[in-house]
């Protein structure tokens, strides 16, 4: 691969992933209302996520890939309700009796960065279009695959954490009674997330 080539790919990455999706109103909100290590666990959750998509993609496994395709409406729609549940459960812990009840543990913000990655089928069906049209010539179609796949998740983790960190910094201007408005705002962001998951075309 050349170097013109990989700058182009670098670019056309970073386009694409700098546009906030489901995932990145997840991390922007939960990052609000639990603090940056619960943004850092669902950063974790969706690289794994994305990780699993770039090994089917690399190993050529069009099958998952049509599957996935037949099965997108089904698949958002499960995702834009688990989004919107997320939501409402933001919403319920705002309200100081439930503030500490309605907290997953720790360890459940790594498994909702996953849940929602795959919840989003579009983003397999993304790679598999946009990764393979850098393979060039005499390249091993899985080694240039599976590498720009690896870069690709290190542009994302990049962004994701830039929004973690912005919203962090949002979070600490948040004090007392305020915090109850952050929550509710961050709950709302995933309701929001959730409808627009649920009503935009495939």
């Amino acid at each position: 691969m050349s170097f013109v080539t990989l700058l182009t790919f670098i670019a056309a990455a970073v386009a694409i992933i700098s546009v906030p999706g489901p995932t990145t109103t997840m991390i922007v909100a939960n990052t609000v209302s639990s603090g940056l290590r619960a943004g850092a666990l669902e950063i974790a959750g969706t690289q794994v996520g994305l990780g699993a998509m770039v090994l089917i993609v690399a190993f050529g496994l069009e099958t998952v890939v049509v599957l996935m395709s037949d099965w997108l409406w089904l698949v958002k729609l499960a995702g834009a309700i688990y989004l919107i549940w997320l939501g409402l459960k933001l919403w319920r812990s705002a309200s100081p009796k439930f503030r500490e009840a309605g907290r997953p543990p720790k360890v459940g913000y790594f498994w909702q960065g996953l849940i929602v990655i795959w919840s989003n089928p579009k983003a397999v069906l993304l790679l598999g279009a946009f990764l393979p049209q850098f393979v060039q010539g005499s390249d091993s179609a899985f080694a240039v695959v599976l590498g720009l796949g690896i870069l690709f998740m290190f542009i994302s983790t990049l962004t994701d954490f830039a929004y973690a960190f912005a919203a962090d910094r949002a979070k600490r201007a948040f004090s007392g009674g305020k915090t109850v408005i952050a929550q509710r705002l961050a709950g709302s962001a995933l309701i929001g997330g959730g409808i627009w998951m649920a009503l935009r075309e495939s």
